[in-house]
C-alpha cells in the first residue's frame, strides 16, 4: 500500500512542478490549427471521393 501512495505523491509532484502546461492563448492557437487542418483534410478526402465516384460512374455507364 505504501508503494501506491508513494506513486500517487510522485505523480502529483511531477504534474505540479515539472510539467510545462500551455497557456490559454497557446491552447487556443493549437485548437484553431487542428480545426483548420481537419477541415482541409476532410475537404481533400471529400474531393477525392467525389472524383473517384464520377470516374467509376462514367466507367460503369460505358461498360453497361
Amino acid at each position: 500500500m505504501n508503494s501506491i501512495t508513494n506513486y500517487i505523491k510522485e505523480s502529483y509532484n511531477e504534474l505540479r512542478h515539472k510539467v510545462t502546461w500551455p497557456t490559454l492563448k497557446e491552447l487556443q492557437g493549437s485548437s484553431v490549427l487542428v480545426l483548420i487542418t481537419s477541415l482541409i483534410i476532410a475537404l481533400i478526402v471529400y474531393g477525392m471521393d467525389a472524383g473517384f465516384g464520377q470516374i467509376l460512374g462514367f466507367i460503369y455507364e460505358t461498360i453497361y
